[in-house]
Parts: C-alpha cells; sequence; structure tokens
C-alpha cells in the first residue's frame, strides 16, 4: 500500500513539474514581441552596410527570426511537426545566406558555391526528415525500424544527386580530356 502511495505521489509530481515547465501563453507571447524586436534592431545594424554586404546581413536577419520563431513555436506546441519545421527553417535560413554570399564571386566560382549551398541545404533537409521518421511513433518497432530506413534511403539518394550536381559544376571550369574525367570520376562517386 505505502509503494502505491509513493508511486501516485511520484507521478503527480511529475505531472505537476511538467505542467509548470510548460510554455504559458503569455511568455510565448512575449518572447514573439522579443523576437520581433531583435529581428528590427538587426535589420538597423545592417542599414550601416552596402551592397552585397548588406543584403547578407538582411538575410541573417531574417533567417535568424525565422529560426527563432519556429524554435519558439517547438518550444510552445512540442510535437515531431514543429521539432522538424524548425530544422527547416534553419536548414532554410543557412541557404539563403550562404546563396547571398555566393554573390560575391562571378563566373564557375558562383555557380560551384550556389550548387555546393544547395547540396548543404538538401543535406540538412533531408537530415530532418530523418530525425522526424526517427521521432514518429509507430506500433512495432519493425514498423518503426522500416519507416527510418525508408527515410535514410532516401535522403542519402536526394544527398548523393546534390553532391553529384556541385561536383559536375566543378567540371564546368575545365575542358576536353580533364573535364570529361572529372565528370566520370563525379558520376563514379555519386552512383549516377
Amino acid at each position: 500500500m505505502t509503494h502505491t502511495r509513493n508511486l501516485l505521489a511520484l507521478v503527480a509530481a511529475s505531472l505537476v513539474a511538467t505542467a509548470s515547465m510548460a510554455m504559458q501563453p503569455a511568455e510565448y507571447s512575449a518572447a514573439k514581441d522579443r523576437i520581433t524586436a531583435d529581428y528590427k534592431v538587426n535589420k538597423q545594424k545592417c542599414d550601416a552596410l552596402k551592397a552585397n554586404a548588406k543584403d547578407i546581413c538582411m538575410k541573417e536577419a531574417k533567417g535568424h527570426e525565422k529560426v527563432a520563431k519556429a524554435e519558439l513555436e517547438a518550444e510552445y506546441k512540442p510535437s515531431d511537426s514543429t521539432q522538424y519545421k524548425a530544422r527547416v527553417a534553419k536548414a532554410d535560413a543557412d541557404y539563403d545566406v550562404a546563396k547571398e554570399r555566393c554573390d560575391d564571386q562571378t563566373g564557375n566560382a558562383k555557380d560551384v558555391c550556389k550548387k555546393d549551398a544547395k547540396a548543404a541545404h538538401v543535406s540538412a533537409v533531408e537530415n530532418a526528415k530523418v530525425a522526424k521518421a526517427q521521432a514518429q511513433p509507430a506500433n512495432t518497432a519493425a514498423e518503426k525500424g522500416a519507416a527510418v530506413s525508408a527515410a535514410r534511403k532516401d535522403a542519402a539518394a536526394e544527398k548523393r544527386e546534390a553532391d553529384y550536381k556541385a561536383a559536375k559544376e566543378r567540371c564546368d571550369a575545365m575542358s576536353g580530356d580533364a573535364k570529361s574525367k572529372c565528370v566520370d570520376d563525379a558520376k563514379r562517386m555519386y552512383a549516377q
């Protein structure tokens, strides 16, 4: 009897602790206001910059805001979906900044930069998909294993494709036999 009472007391205490740790609507609203205020401050800092440096700064400010909002939502309404959205928001923000940084380059170097940025974005998004599959509940361990395995397989294929495109873009700076060898090596490496 004492053991049962202790167990019930422990469960009740953990429920109270969990409820007190959950973000309240007022806290959520205040956090959203802080994110908006931070964005405005970061955006103002960009005003002193010129040309592409200003564009990069603006992408960083907007990216920080989007990521912060997505992470706040994941904290306020914890779920596999909100966690996934936060990961994708981070990937998207990083991609936007990386693409903007590529504008400082020209020719093939710019093209390679953009393909590398895209490959990194694809990798981050695919990793988010795998993490979401791992977090999903399943009826059996076999079902969960199959879902995670399928997500990993799809992710690997998408990553290989993006990496192949980036490697192939590097080959475009070459000509003749060197270019042909480079493309063949890229195909072999990424199993195209």
